[in-house]
């Protein structure tokens, strides 16, 4: 599963327009780094900023630790 994702394709996933999306990276801050957001960081940052996403997408909300 890719973590780096251009716009157009994290905006597919989350069905929203490209525009929606990077206007919502602005506006909270998640950097777009060589034409690609990471999803994570997204995730984290849209539900710390009460953002609703989608169901598919809340399995980011914790961090995912590599066993020990």
């Amino acid at each position: 599963m890719a973590n780096h994702l251009t716009p157009d394709q994290l905006s597919d996933e989350l069905g929203i327009s490209r525009k929606t999306l990077i206007k919502l990276c602005a506006q909270e801050g998640v950097p777009i780094f060589h034409g690609r957001i990471d999803k994570m960081l997204f995730v984290q940052t849209m539900t710390a900023a009460g953002h609703r996403l989608p169901d598919g997408l809340q399995e980011f909300d914790e961090p995912v630790l590599a066993p020990g």
